[in-house]
């Protein structure tokens, strides 16, 4: 009778382990991180691809002076900002990275008026290549972003419903993830003016 219930016993125990979600949280964190990572690559395609674009727009806009430093000071700003896994964790650090990636994203704003402003520089072809590329990095920086709020949903409601908040806060103490939100401002659409 003793085995039977010792037995009774372990069949409980390994069945309240597999539905405690322990392993499902590791996992839903670890895919928080990749989507991290899919985000800094994005931006660092980005990053990568911006000296290119200055290089053959200075040589058809040199009186243009002023937006390509700022382009230029933007991405030496974005470039030497250090950001690590663990800035998911830190809403400051994010604000701060996202602003920076902000600043990036407005200096190339400009830049591209200085492109509707001069008709030889958007005829080069070049140009008109980097400029595809760009709008494309523009483009999957926004994909990356959709995809991480969605995996830090998912990891965030994974570790606050039942039974996987009862092993977190037992077992595993993770933190809630911060999303990216929009800037504030951003619900108003930029002015250009020619």
């Amino acid at each position: 009778m003793r085995r039977l219930i010792l037995m009774f016993v372990a069949l409980l125990t390994i069945a309240s382990l597999s539905g405690c979600g322990y392993n499902t949280m590791q996992a839903k964190e670890e895919a928080v991180f990749a989507a991290w990572g899919d985000v800094e690559a994005s931006y660092q395609r980005r990053a990568d691809l911006v000296p290119n674009l200055v290089e053959v727009v200075k040589g058809y806009a040199k009186h243009e002076a002023d937006t390509l430093k700022a382009v230029t000071e933007a991405r030496a700003k974005v470039g030497s900002m250090q950001v690590t896994k663990d800035a998911i964790n830190d809403p400051k650090a994010l604000q701060n990275f996202q602003q920076a990636q902000s600043q990036l994203s407005g200096a190339l704003s400009r830049l591209m008026v200085v492109v509707e402003r001069y008709p030889e520089l958007k005829a080069n072809q070049n140009f008109m290549d980097l400029q595809n590329q760009l709008e494309g990095t523009e483009n999957r920086i926004n994909v990356a972003r959709v995809r991480y709020n969605q995996v830090v949903q998912d990891f965030n409601t994974s570790i606050r419903t039942f039974p996987n908040s009862l092993t977190n806060s037992v077992m595993l103490h993770l933190q809630r993830k911060e999303p990216f939100k929009a800037e504030e401002g951003a619900k108003v659409a930029p002015k250009v003016k020619f």
